[in-house]
């Protein structure tokens, strides 16, 4: 299991460039999870890699991630890898969220898409991101309506992390690959606004 291999089998399955940067965000997380907390890195990174590979050819529940796990399983991913992808998906409900570092998936997956967005709106993209102005946008209901603002709450809580502290670490750690992630100064090209 490595992380060149779990690239190869993200891009194999997944064309959408915004799919592919929401899974490159929720990896860096990760990564940085894993180190702060003395865990795997390198298995936390490829969980968040792989977590929504298949999304794009089964989209729904439960086939994503059920069709997922079953391609990771024919080709060698261990048990725990399977089961913390698995456990992000709420409606499995025989795979709830026992292991850290599945709780840490789940903390990581929505945030990250409700800093992107919040990023793309800032003529500075990351690069002078905070938690407040994540929370601030966290409130509107009409911004990024696809990010489940219950999850985020709900994942940082079973996490054992402070909110504010969790968006700010996750914020901290997506601007380590800011240019990958299309995030750095001016890359959206949208118009200033908090």
């Amino acid at each position: 299991m490595t992380r060149a291999d779990a690239y190869a089998l993200m891009t194999e399955y997944t064309q959408s460039d915004s799919l592919r940067k929401h899974m490159l965000a929720v990896e860096a997380a990760m990564r940085a999870y894993a180190r702060k907390l003395g865990q795997d890195e390198e298995k936390w990174g490829v969980v968040g890699l792989l977590h929504d590979f298949d999304y794009e050819r089964w989209p729904d529940p439960p086939n994503h991630p059920l069709k997922g796990s079953e391609i990771l399983r024919q080709r060698g991913y261990p048990d725990d890898v399977i089961y913390a992808i698995k456990s992000h998906a709420d409606y499995l409900t025989d795979c709830p969220r026992v292991h850290l570092i599945d709780k840490a998936l789940y903390a990581c997956d929505e945030l990250t898409g409700l800093v992107t967005a919040t990023a793309l709106l800032r003529p500075t993209g990351i690069g002078d991101l905070t938690a407040a102005s994540v929370q601030k946008k966290m409130k509107s209901k009409g911004f990024a309506r696809g990010v489940k603002r219950e999850d985020v709450g709900r994942g940082a809580a079973d996490f054992g992390v402070d909110l504010t502290e969790h968006i700010q670490f996750v914020i901290d750690a997506m601007k380590g690959i800011a240019a990958e992630l299309g995030l750095e100064r001016g890359a959206s090209g949208a118009e200033a606004g908090e």
